[in-house]
């Protein structure tokens, strides 16, 4: 059977049709978070919990059933769910540092495999709805985890760091052991939703040069110039950037076999730059 329209009218019925076979796995909206920003690289953590910012999959419990962010049901083993206190959780599914695409893969699955489920950790970090400040529900996140006796139900660890300069030393300590950077809590915050000043992520921004060694077409607004730059790094992994550029710079692309320099936030596994953006050629390599 053939669609009728034109291509971008046939799309069109694709994509309803896709959200329409999709609806009964959203079989709610998507539920109410705390949502972290920046953190200034100076800020003083005094009044603050500190804890590891965790390269894990955002999950929701509400006593019965657990939520993506997005409100999708998560298809987790029966045995695993029934492991869950009867009360609200908010938290991540992690595998541990670096295992983010590994853990991403393995929780969207349809059918759960049960081996590979029982590496997984809920590392808890809020207790939605719970009353006083946040100093107070990380205490009780802390004895609920224990009372749970599960090594698969843990609580985030959570400290208080005396300065700045023992937040950078924090900071640097786990982005050497491979961790993502740091999470600030303020200890006396009541439990919130929204996109709030209360939490905040704190992490190192890195920058490293590439060569230039191809250029991908524009699409849409940016039609007829450059979309992305193809590089090649030194350890010889290949990617495409495409964010940071300026329409001038995209008019004019870096020449190939030159070096730019890019930011970045951690790699994945297979050693791609996370967040990479064009920062500035590199006129004397």
């Amino acid at each position: 059977m053939s669609l009728p329209g034109n291509p971008s009218t046939r799309r069109a019925l694709i994509a309803g049709a896709a959200g329409l076979l999709a609806a009964p796995l959203l079989a709610q909206a998507a539920p109410l978070l705390l949502l972290a920003q920046e953190a200034d690289a100076e800020i003083d953590p005094s009044g603050w919990l500190v804890s590891e910012k965790l390269d894990g999959v955002r999950a929701l419990w509400d006593g019965r059933v657990l939520r993506f962010r997005s409100g999708r049901v998560v298809a987790a083993p029966a045995w695993f769910l029934e492991r869950l206190p009867r009360r609200a959780l908010d938290g991540e599914l992690w595998l541990g540092r670096g295992r983010f695409d590994e853990l991403s893969g393995l929780v969207r699955r349809a059918t759960p495999d049960d081996a590979l489920w029982r590496d997984i950790r809920y590392m808890l970090f809020e207790l939605p709805e719970a009353p006083g400040g946040f100093a107070a529900r990380a205490t009780a996140i802390a004895q609920l985890a224990e009372a749970a006796r599960w090594p698969q139900l843990q609580a985030v660890a959570q400290e208080t760091l005396p300065d700045r300069a023992a937040l950078r030393d924090r900071l640097d300590a786990v982005v050497r052991s491979g961790g993502e950077g740091l999470m600030l809590h303020r200890a006396d915050a009541p439990w919130q939703t929204g996109r709030s000043r209360v939490l905040l992520k704190l992490k190192p921004v890195q920058d490293a040069d590439a060569v230039v060694i191809g250029h991908v077409p524009g699409r849409g607004r940016h039609e007829g110039r450059l979309g992305a730059l193809v590089l090649r790094r030194e350890d010889g992994v290949l990617f495409q950037l495409g964010t940071g550029l300026t329409d001038a710079q995209r008019d004019a692309p870096p020449r190939i076999g030159s070096v730019v320099t890019y930011t970045y936030r951690g790699v994945t596994p297979q050693g791609v730059p996370r967040f990479a953006s064009f920062l500035r050629m590199r006129p004397d390599a």
